[in-house]
């Protein structure tokens, strides 16, 4: 009677795994914490901190914004991919994350392999700028100009330093576009946009939201946005791809990573409070102030463009021979 009793209980518990003890905790039970890899108050963390606010009302618990600043934001990915897998700490990706994996020989994770993304939550473009006194006042016109040109006649152009997005960006366009330009790196993007204002070098690409009010006080002319789309924050200038660069497509971008092996319930939770987030008007308008537009996708999308964004930038790298130890 004993044996056949302790029989029925062991299958009685064994035919209750979604119940009581043995149920997914249900998520959050705490704070959560997001990681952004820059210092505050850069664009990276007043969007961070916008998304935490509204994230935070969707879960019912605190999204604390925690910034670890440094090596291009490898210090945050470092620590986050370290992390328990449980939902509760959670990375504020950027494009540097899709960068790094090929531009740093070092590193002490694979951005492929350590992380599952969540959602992206917005892309940014670049503007493509000249200084105005130069002669190029369009995409053809400096294609025109740098086509078959011997190295030492090429159009310099200014970039925050080697592997920077603004000397990637470049390299991508020289590729596309089967032009030769001449790369003049600088530690940071402010002084290289000095020079560029100041005529001692024609040519940049950077973030829409440096470049916008210097090109709408008239010291500086657009070209193109980088984007394939047009920016809602400049509508009037046109896409790379529409001015005589076909295919051109490449944007700064944030998005959420968790550490690889989080349970899909946790994930899922935290893709629909980021959704809830990019989709009030209030992160909505933070996002257009630092000239993103909102995206919400889902894992699945957030993870087939990472791979994508992966591929494009290791292709860049190899062929501009950047590496950085």
């Amino acid at each position: 009677m004993r044996t056949n009793l302790g029989g029925l209980l062991f299958t009685a518990i064994a035919l209750l795994p979604a119940t009581g003890a043995f149920a997914a905790e249900a998520f959050p039970q705490r704070p959560i914490h997001l990681v952004v890899g820059f210092p505050a108050g850069g664009a990276s963390d007043v969007a961070a901190r916008a998304v935490a606010e509204k994230m935070a009302e969707k879960l019912g618990k605190p999204v604390v914004v925690e910034n670890k600043p440094g090596a291009a934001s490898n210090i945050a990915a470092d620590m986050v991919a370290k992390s328990a897998p449980d939902g509760y700490t959670v990375l504020f990706g950027t494009i540097s994350l899709s960068i790094n994996r090929s531009l740093y020989q070092n590193l002490n994770y694979d951005a492929l392999k350590a992380f599952t993304p969540v959602s992206q939550l917005a892309s940014a473009p670049f503007v493509l700028v000249v200084n105005p006194s130069s002669p190029i006042k369009s995409v053809k016109e400096l294609i025109a100009a740098s086509k078959d040109v011997a190295p030492e006649k090429a159009i310099h152009y200014a970039t925050a330093g080697n592997g920077s997005g603004s000397h990637l960006f470049t390299e991508l366009l020289a590729h596309t576009a089967g032009i030769t330009l001449s790369h003049v790196p600088y530690r940071g993007a402010a002084p290289a946009m000095v020079d560029v204002l100041g005529g001692q070098v024609p040519l940049t690409f950077d973030n829409i939201i440096t470049t916008l009010p210097l090109i709408e006080s008239g010291k500086l002319r657009a070209l193109a946005v980088s984007s394939k789309q047009r920016s809602t924050a400049a509508p009037d200038i046109p896409t790379l791809d529409e001015a005589g660069v076909p295919g051109y497509d490449a944007s700064s971008w944030f998005g959420l990573f968790v550490p690889a092996g989080t349970p899909g319930h946790v994930v899922k939770a935290l893709y629909e409070a980021a959704t809830h987030a990019v989709h009030t008007p209030g992160v909505t308008d933070t996002f257009k102030g630092v000239g993103a537009e909102p995206q919400g996708t889902s894992p699945q999308e957030f993870n087939d463009f990472f791979q994508s964004e992966v591929r494009k930038w290791s292709e860049v790298v190899d062929r501009a021979k950047v590496q950085i130890n």
